[in-house]
């Protein structure tokens, strides 16, 4: 009994310590959409140009999480955490020091870099330390630190950028990921699962497996389904009518979903998350249908984006888990790959939801862009179906 107690406190503890780092590692991407202006300003760049902070990080993760987990498969999982953070540190440091524009996107891809590898690291430690039935929720509570660092992430940048400067606004970063680098020396145990060491080829032999080809198309398609609408939701509530203040609130309550969502994916998909996962793409289905129709009246408008909030990253506990769960049985030895796999199909999701819902303001109107949702939605269930007919 004592001993379980004492797992339990030393999950506990390794959880929190990745939160933090997550949540560091999750305002570094979204703050430089906060800073931009000052970008502008202080490197006389133009708004396409300065944009590159944001397109520039978002390749570095979707490349440097798998080629990176590839290349340190066999280091020990507390030691490559260590080294990440101090590279994620070092990237934000490089990036707030930046005399030029062109060294500020190298700071931006070395903490890319550190991004990538630390979500596919920082999933099998979360899953490894606590009991099989409470992997989702592990990963959930890990994920909570990147949820709250999008809510948080652009206010946090602007804030910093317009009382200080958009260089210390990196600097805060780095101070928080040093921190996050403290906790996990302290908090996170020595002595971690090893990975299995798998031979060379690991990508190739992933390729190879239908099953976990078919689980990472799962994550790009549902994970992204949520964006054909979320990107363009600002302009949306302002095309409708909505005051500045209400779409703040409304913002920020999105966010307090996104995290509340979160939490409650991982405890829904602990057992069988795949069966989850199919009742939270039918819901979120619905709602996007719902959306077509809602949002010109504000307060069904306003639980409509509040549903949506909930239930959009709802689903990643339970799509970590369930590619996680494909690797162990199929290939155990290039589970930090897969994992790393997956962080990218994420990245690709963001990518695919959002140009599709550039396409449908393009040729049918903001109003038309839920019918991406609701298509990427029922992708995602016929897709789940597909999987359960070959288990």
């Amino acid at each position: 009994m004592l001993n379980e107690q004492r797992q339990t406190a030393t999950a506990n503890w390794t959880l929190l310590a990745l939160a933090l780092s997550a949540f560091a590692i999750g305002s570094t991407e979204f703050i430089s959409v906060g800073v931009m202006p000052l970008i502008i300003q202080a490197f006389h760049v133009s708004l396409s140009t300065a944009g590159l902070t944001v397109s520039v990080y978002a390749a570095g993760v979707m490349v440097g999480a798998p080629v990176l987990t590839a290349l340190t498969g066999r280091f020990e999982r507390k030691h490559l955490l260590l080294a990440v953070m101090i590279t994620f540190v070092l990237g934000n440091v490089l990036t707030g020091i930046a005399p030029t524009f062109g060294l500020l996107l190298v700071g931006r891809v070395v903490a890319a870099f550190a991004h990538g590898l630390f979500m596919s690291v920082a999933t099998v430690i979360a899953a490894s330390v606590v009991p099989a039935n409470r992997r989702a929720s592990a990963i959930a509570a890990m994920f909570t630190g990147l949820t709250v660092a999008t809510v948080t992430g652009v206010p946090l940048g602007t804030f910093i950028g317009q009382y200080a400067s958009w260089r210390m606004s990196f600097f805060v970063i780095a101070i928080i990921g040093l921190i996050a680098l403290v906790a996990n020396q302290f908090l996170v145990p020595a002595k971690l699962p090893k990975p299995a060491v798998g031979k060379r080829g690991g990508m190739l032999r992933i390729l190879k497996q239908p099953a976990l080809m078919l689980s990472l198309v799962l994550t790009a398609v549902g994970y992204g389904a949520s964006f054909p609408v979320y990107t363009y939701l600002t302009t949306i509530l302002k095309h409708n009518g909505w005051s500045a203040n209400t779409i703040v609130l409304l913002l920020i309550g999105y966010g307090l979903m996104v995290a509340i969502g979160n939490l409650a994916g991982g405890r829904l998909a602990n057992e069988a998350p795949l069966r989850a996962l199919a009742i939270m793409f039918a819901a979120l289905g619905g709602v996007m249908i719902l959306l077509l129709f809602g949002m010109m009246t504000q307060i069904v408008g306003f639980i409509l984006v509040l549903a949506m909030g909930l239930l959009a990253f709802m689903n990643v506990p339970g799509l970590q888990l369930y590619t996680l769960q494909i690797a162990e049985q199929r290939l155990p030895e290039d589970l930090q790959l897969a994992s790393s796999l997956n962080i990218s199909a994420f990245n690709i999701g963001i990518v695919i939801g959002s140009s599709v819902g550039g396409q449908l303001v393009s040729h049918v109107g903001l109003a038309m862009t839920p019918i991406g949702g609701i298509g990427m939605s029922i992708v995602a269930l016929l897709l789940i179906g597909v999987i359960s007919k070959q288990r």
